[in-house]
Order: C-alpha cells, then sequence, then structure tokens
C-alpha cells in the first residue's frame, strides 16, 4: 500500500533563557526516556526541557545508546540532547545576545537570503537518496530503496529532476520531472533556496524568537525559532498516485544562523495547521547548508536533508524517511555521472 502511495512535499516552546531553570539530572532524563517507550506524545516534552532546562550530567557513550534504544533511534531527542551536552560544556559561550543585536542578525540574514536567491547560479546536482519506512514512532525504519537523482536548478527557482538509477539499475528514461514522484514513495523538493526565501520573504509575516546558542561544523550559531500560518506561507503537501490530495498548510521549526556570516546553517522545518481527515499527519525536514563552489563562485548550498512523513494507513500509522545527500554541484548543462562510491551506503546518517 505504502510503495503504491506518492507523497511530495513542496515546499514553541517556553521563551526562558537557559539556566533559569534547574538542570534536568541523569536520572530524571533517563525516567523520561523509560516513559517515552509508553506514552510517544511526550517526546515534544522532553525536547522542551532539554532545550529550556539544559542538563547536569556530561553525555557519555552510555548515555548516548540508553537514549537511542529507548526513543527508537529518535534524532530529534538525540540532537537536543547534544545541543545541552555543548552548553553545559561551556555555559559562557551559549549565552544569547541581547534583543537589539539578535534583531540585527536576524535582519542581516533575511536581506543576505533574499540577496542570495538572485544571485544563484544556474546548476546541476546528484541526490543520493535513501528512503525507508517504519511504524510510526518506532524509528525502526526499513530500507526500501536507493535512488540516484541528477537535478537542475534554475535561476527562475524552477527544479528538474532526472531519475537515473533504482538499487543500482541504470534508468533510461531521459526526460526531466517536476519531481521524483514516478517511482511511487516519499519525494521532496524545494531543499535549495525556496524553503528559506518563502520563510524570509516579508509578506509572510513569519514570527522569530531567538532561544539559545549551538555549534553547527565549528561556526558559532543563534537559534532561532520560527512560525507562519498556511495563509501567508502557502506550502504544499500532495498525496499523489491514489489518494490524489494536497493541502496547504503552515510553517513552524528553527533556524541556525552563523553569527560571523549572517546566514542560515540548518533548518529544521515542520508542516502546521494540516487538516484532521489528510492522509499525511505530520511532515518535516531537517536541512544542513554549507559552502559549495560552482565554477568561479562559492554559494550557500544544501549538503544533506533528511525528510519525513507520517501517514495514515487505514488503522496504522506509517512513517517514511529519505535521507537524501546532495553531491557534486556543477554548472547548467554539465553531464551527472554515476560513480562506484555513488551504490555505497551512507557513513553518517545524522544531518
Amino acid at each position: 500500500m505504502i510503495r503504491g502511495i506518492s507523497f511530495l512535499l513542496i515546499l514553541v516552546f517556553s521563551s526562558l533563557v537557559f539556566g533559569q531553570a534547574k538542570p534536568l539530572s541523569q536520572p530524571e532524563f533517563v525516567k523520561m526516556l523509560y516513559a517515552l517507550q509508553k506514552t510517544p506524545a511526550t517526546k515534544e516534552d522532553i525536547i522542551a526541557a532539554l532545550r529550556s532546562r539544559g542538563i547536569d550530567f556530561a553525555v557519555t557513550d552510555g548515555v548516548l545508546g540508553l537514549t537511542r534504544s529507548k526513543s527508537g533511534n529518535d534524532e530529534d531527542i538525540r540532537r537536543a540532547l547534544l545541543e545541552a551536552d555543548r552548553r553545559r560544556q561551556n555555559p559562557e559561550a551559549a549565552k544569547l545576545p541581547d534583543k537589539a543585536d539578535a534583531e540585527a542578525l536576524l535582519a542581516k540574514t533575511r536581506q543576505n537570503t533574499l540577496d542570495a536567491v538572485g544571485e544563484m547560479p544556474d546548476f546541476v546536482v546528484k541526490q543520493l537518496i535513501q528512503r525507508s519506512v517504519a511504524y510510526a514512532g518506532t524509528g525502526t525504519f526499513r530500507n526500501q530503496d536507493n535512488l540516484i537523482v541528477a537535478v537542475s536548478y534554475r535561476t527562475t527557482g524552477q527544479e528538474d529532476y532526472k531519475l537515473l538509477s533504482i538499487n543500482g539499475i541504470l534508468q533510461n528514461d531521459p526526460k526531466p520531472k517536476e519531481s521524483y514522484e514516478e517511482v511511487g514513495g516519499t519525494s521532496s523538493t524545494g531543499e535549495f533556496v525556496n524553503v528559506l526565501a518563502t520563510i524570509f520573504k516579508p509578506e509572510t509575516d513569519t514570527h522569530f524568537n531567538a532561544v539559545e546558542t549551538d555549534i553547527v561544523r565549528g561556526r558559532k550559531a543563534i537559534v532561532f525559532e520560527y512560525s507562519t500560518t498556511k495563509d501567508n506561507a502557502h506550502q504544499v503537501i500532495s498525496a499523489a498516485g491514489l489518494l490524489n490530495q494536497s493541502t496547504v498548510t503552515g510553517m513552524t521549526g528553527r533556524l541556525w544562523i552563523d553569527v560571523a556570516d549572517a546566514r542560515v546553517l540548518r533548518l529544521e522545518d515542520n508542516a502546521t495547521e494540516i487538516p484532521p481527515d489528510f492522509p499525511v499527519r505530520t511532515a518535516s525536514r531537517v536541512i544542513d547548508y554549507d559552502w559549495v563552489k560552482i565554477t568561479d563562485g562559492t554559494y550557500l548550498l544544501p549538503t544533506v536533508s533528511d525528510v519525513r512523513l507520517t501517514l495514515r494507513d487505514h488503522d496504522k500509522l506509517f512513517e517514511t524517511r529519505n535521507y537524501i545527500r546532495f553531491k557534486n554541484y556543477q554548472k547548467y548543462g554539465t553531464d551527472v555521472t554515476i560513480i562506484e562510491e555513488d551504490n555505497a551506503p551512507p557513513d553518517n546518517k545524522k544531518p
């Protein structure tokens, strides 16, 4: 049933400053993990506590192992735990800037991001996509297939997709598509600049709030929460194939903004206002951005994207995951070729 449905993802917690509430102790955190197995809905409570209260214990391999097993290998909880550990080790560096400095950084990032849309060149890139599925809430993903897709991006914002291989078998369809949804299963678009542009456009009326600091690939970042309504975001989730339905959603999530460059290093995006009768119950993605060279220029573009949808199939809930690696950005018109290492499984599945 899952294989016959194609899903296309197109594109607050308390504002207490860390340190005002007593940090989580290790026994308290472990108790929350065990409670999570009985009540999966407490996941958001755990993440909120880690982010707002922090921790008073070192995150050892044993703590990480227990977190992985009791949370069903949940990446959101693991990421929040590691963020809290960095703040524990260096509380001075974790202090937020004052309101004026945070607003100035946000304004500069908005301008840089919108300017970058117009400065982006035409390019092609190779996507290595590992698609998997699990019963919702278990985290026990079973691999479905591995795709290699060539993506052409134009300065108009158009994205064209050409499926190159499925599970190592070359595909002969030369005609580019607006997505790779014709192979069934989950597909996604809009990772390059469209989603960031949507968040920062003045007409989207996005609300921002600086909540904490973090280190991303050695770069100090301020983490902002954001939210906007479906009437302003106009984000679309489409259930094509057997269901052939679509809905407009809002957006909420987090942005990790580089303090030095005023650019987004990481995006966490969750769909909101999904109608209760829509087959897709949740839709989220985490995108890591980094600087890549295309011909004579350097541009901030995605390197990893982790896309997840929770969908209802009769009385069961399933979660699909697309783990996407972006490789070999090149100028538009360059042939995209498959090499032997493209078919190797990813070494690190954590964006």
